[in-house]
Formats: structure tokens, C-alpha cells, sequence
């Protein structure tokens, strides 16, 4: 997969992280101990985002400061992440938020009906993704703040489309110092909607577009903003990427062209494994964490 960067592309993201860097910090915390995971701490946090307030948790360990961080980015879907051993490490502080305003530990499985892949994706300015983007960025200037977290030791973490995120948000913000994506999402889509597209969330966006309609194209332009692998071209920070060879929605050959547009240190770990949570990520990621941070 080649890619394909639009000309104005890092005037885009350059406005777009302009505008989230821009925005005042405003957020609380709950002061209470709000869920019951051993080892930590797990405070409700809530904050100003782009377009409304977002709750999300944050967890660390007791007595701690100025600890190494991560923000912890959910995968696709409008539920929220609970603390668990993928989203916490020992020793370190952690934060994740819900993207659409819901609760901090709010669960709700996937459904095609609440999926929002197809919003605003008429144009790149107007696509939920750009003001999702945002919302991370200002989540990580959020984490930072935060007096149980080192300011200049903050990775960013995920799997499929908290991945993706990831790698998008490294390249444009300062204060994320490495990243941790696991089977990361929007990996040359042009190539992946050329062919038929049996799975959801992906699906959304064919059965919104059918091919040879002219939405088929706007979709294509706004996607070109978005893709992982042009993204991924402009984040330097060390890298960790991992694959599985089954997985159908982040499927390897759109994983290793992610990996392959990394221009700094990176590392590749291919598992046999689909799209789902593999054991080794907890100690694997902890460990480029700890090496980088």
C-alpha cells in the first residue's frame, strides 16, 4: 500500500491540533476511590472536550507521583473502557475517557444501529473522527496535568481503533513520548473498500455508500485525511505495532503498512491471534513502555 497524502494534509492536522491545544483545560475529579480494582486507585474524571463535557477514570497506584503515564484509548463503539489489566500497569498512572459523553464506566455492546462511522463523513473537517482526535488531544494535556503523573513521561495506548488513535495523536501532539497500538484500525481504506466488506463497523460505511455512488468518492477524500498508514508517516515517537495473522478487521497486510510508514524507532509483533485482546500485550507493552518513557 503506497501512500496517497493529500497536499494540504499537514495543514489539516496542524489546524486541527491547533484548535485542541487552544481549548482552556478544564477538568475534576471525583476524590473518591469510584471503582474496585486491586492495586489501584480509580478516581471519575470529567473534562471539557471539543463539543461537550467527557467523563473518563483515572487510575493509579496509592501514594503516587509523578509516575510514568499512559492514556488508554477505547476501540470502536460508544462504551466506555473499565480499569482492567490492559488498561492499568503497575507503576504507572492511567487515564481513559468515553468519546460520546457517556459515563466513565459505561457498557454497551456494539450495535450497527449506534455505530458512527458514516457522521459527517462527508467532508474531513466535519467527520466525527477529526473532533474524536481532538478529544484525545486534549485528554493527554488532561493527563498531564495530573500531579500523579510525570509530565514528560506520557505514552499513548490501544487496541484497533484506540490504536489507530494512538499513532494519529502522536504525530501531533508533544506530549505523547511513545505508543503502544495494538491491531490498529484505517489502514490504507481505499484498498480495503475496493473490495467487498463483509464485517462491521467497516460495512457502515459500504452500506451507507454503495460502490460506484458519488458518496463512494467523498468517502475516499475523507478517508485519505484519516488513514493510518499517512498518519503513521508523521509520528516519531518509538513505535510498537502488533498484528494478528487471523484478524479480519485490522488485517495484517494494512498492519504492516502502518508499521512500514513509522519513520522512528518501531518494533513489530505478530501473533496468532484475530482482532482481540492477546495476554502478551500486557507485559510486551509494558516493557516498550517502560523502555521509552
Amino acid at each position: 500500500m503506497s501512500l496517497a497524502i493529500p497536499e494540504d494534509f499537514d495543514c489539516f492536522w496542524s489546524e486541527t491540533a491547533a484548535e485542541a491545544n487552544a481549548r482552556p483545560l478544564d477538568f475534576r475529579r471525583s476524590g473518591t476511590n469510584d471503582f474496585d480494582f486491586p492495586g489501584f486507585r480509580v478516581e471519575r474524571l470529567e473534562f471539557r472536550g471539543m463539543e461537550r463535557t467527557l467523563y473518563g477514570w483515572l487510575a493509579y497506584p496509592d501514594g503516587a507521583r509523578r509516575l510514568r503515564g499512559f492514556l488508554w484509548l477505547p476501540p470502536y463503539g460508544r462504551e466506555s473502557m473499565l480499569p482492567d489489566r490492559y488498561g492499568t500497569r503497575a507503576g504507572y498512572a492511567s487515564m481513559s475517557f468515553n468519546f460520546f459523553g457517556h459515563d466513565a464506566f459505561h457498557e454497551e455492546a456494539y450495535l450497527k444501529e449506534r455505530g458512527y462511522f458514516t457522521e459527517g463523513v462527508e467532508s474531513p473537517r466535519t467527520w466525527v473522527f477529526r473532533r474524536m482526535a481532538q478529544d484525545a488531544m486534549i485528554a493527554l494535556r488532561v493527563l498531564r496535568a495530573q500531579a500523579e503523573v510525570d509530565e514528560n513521561r506520557i505514552g499513548s495506548m490501544g487496541m484497533s481503533q484506540g490504536a489507530g488513535m494512538s499513532i494519529w495523536i502522536a504525530g501531533w501532539s508533544n506530549v505523547t513520548k511513545a505508543v503502544c497500538a495494538d491491531m490498529p484500525f484505517l489502514g490504507g481504506f481505499r484498498e480495503v473498500l475496493s473490495k467487498p466488506v463483509h464485517r462491521y463497523p467497516t460495512k457502515e460505511l459500504t452500506d451507507y455508500a454503495p460502490e460506484g455512488s458519488m458518496a463512494r468518492e467523498q468517502i475516499y477524500n475523507t478517508l485519505s485525511y484519516f488513514d493510518t498508514v499517512n498518519l503513521a508517516s508523521r509520528c516519531k515517537v518509538p513505535a510498537r505495532v502488533s498484528l494478528g495473522l487471523k484478524d479480519p478487521a485490522a488485517k495484517p497486510g494494512s498492519v504492516r503498512a502502518i508499521y512500514e510508514a513509522l519513520p522512528g524507532e518501531k518494533l513489530l509483533r505478530e501473533y496468532d491471534w484475530g482482532h482481540d485482546w492477546h495476554p502478551s500485550m500486557v507485559d510486551e507493552n509494558r516493557d516498550w513502555l517502560d523502555a521509552h518513557l
